[in-house]
């Protein structure tokens, strides 16, 4: 029989649970600078890199510390949401404002290690998050944009925010596929909600409501395919085998059309898409795509 944890091993555990750190994976986007630049070998570029996705992860918790303040009331209300620190009284909302306001000065402080440039995109991106807290998230199409929007700041704190000229191919393609995953991500809790209004009669998300299964399939069908036409077009042209001096990415690019299509098969048959960090994780097929896909592209650019 296992012994109860004790009180600080409680509190510690719902602290961990609240920040989210294996969501701290998003945060990776800031190394696509790095990679792509060649800029791997440089010891003070990758070090000013691992700072800016420390700040990312410090303000990304902050984040995910306000939206579970602002959204108690309705968390306490949702079959699986009532068990989160706040919602369940593990955590006191007092408490919760506390630690998000100290992961908001650590970001600052990590983020101010490296430039002016990633200090202003941490803030930026804190102001968007508030904003999509209290009302983006409510805005149909704009909610997944702003979600977007997190991904792109991310980019630019792993170029711009370390000297590196952000290229465009990669804005794109970043862009293409943050907006595959919100979309899938939608599709995922909208199959959630209806399993929640046949049980108790109510809707998990507002914005839901204004989605449909349909409607969200041709945003993902469009996304996934812009995603995959970018990346492509990306491996191809001549600016990018002028940079690079070869033409070999194009082999990395099954590698990421088998990526999509595995999240489209957990998304529709597993029930995944809710937790992209999660499905990422935890899939042996996925953990291998990115693995391999990583390991072709230091190959040929190296």
């Amino acid at each position: 029989m296992q012994s109860p944890l004790s009180p600080t091993a409680n509190m510690l555990q719902s602290l961990i649970k609240l920040l989210r750190p294996h969501q701290y994976i998003k945060n990776g986007f800031v190394f696509l600078g790095v990679v792509f630049a060649h800029e791997w070998g440089d010891a003070g570029t990758v070090l000013a890199a691992s700072l800016a996705f420390l700040a990312f992860s410090a303000v990304a918790s902050a984040v995910y510390v306000l939206n579970d303040i602002v959204d108690v009331e309705a968390d306490r209300r949702h079959p699986t949401k009532c068990q989160r620190p706040i919602a369940s009284g593990a955590i006191a909302v007092p408490t919760a404002w506390v630690i998000f306001v100290i992961a908001v000065a650590v970001a600052l402080a990590l983020a101010a290690l490296v430039s002016t440039w990633v200090i202003a995109l941490i803030m930026i991106y804190l102001v968007l998050n508030v904003a999509y807290s209290w009302s983006l998230k409510h805005i149909v199409i704009l909610d997944v944009f702003s979600i977007a929007a997190g991904f792109m700041l991310r980019i630019l704190a792993g170029t711009l925010g370390l000297g590196i000229e952000p290229s465009q191919w990669l804005l794109l393609c970043g862009l293409m596929l943050t907006l595959f995953l919100g979309f899938a991500k939608r599709r995922a809790e909208l199959a959630d909600a209806r399993v929640e209004r046949s049980d108790n009669g109510e809707g998990a998300r507002r914005v839901l409501d204004d989605y449909s299964v349909s409607l969200l399939d041709q945003f993902i069908a469009i996304s996934a395919a812009c995603t995959v036409l970018a990346y492509g077009l990306y491996t191809v042209s001549t600016e990018t085998i002028a940079l690079h001096g070869t033409d070999g990415l194009i082999y990395t690019l099954p590698f990421v059309i088998y990526g999509i299509f595995r999240y489209l098969f957990l998304l529709h048959v597993r029930g995944g898409g809710n937790d992209t960090s999660r499905d990422l994780m935890t899939d042996r097929h996925l953990l291998a795509t990115v693995a391999l896909w990583l390991v072709v592209t230091f190959a040929v650019l190296a």
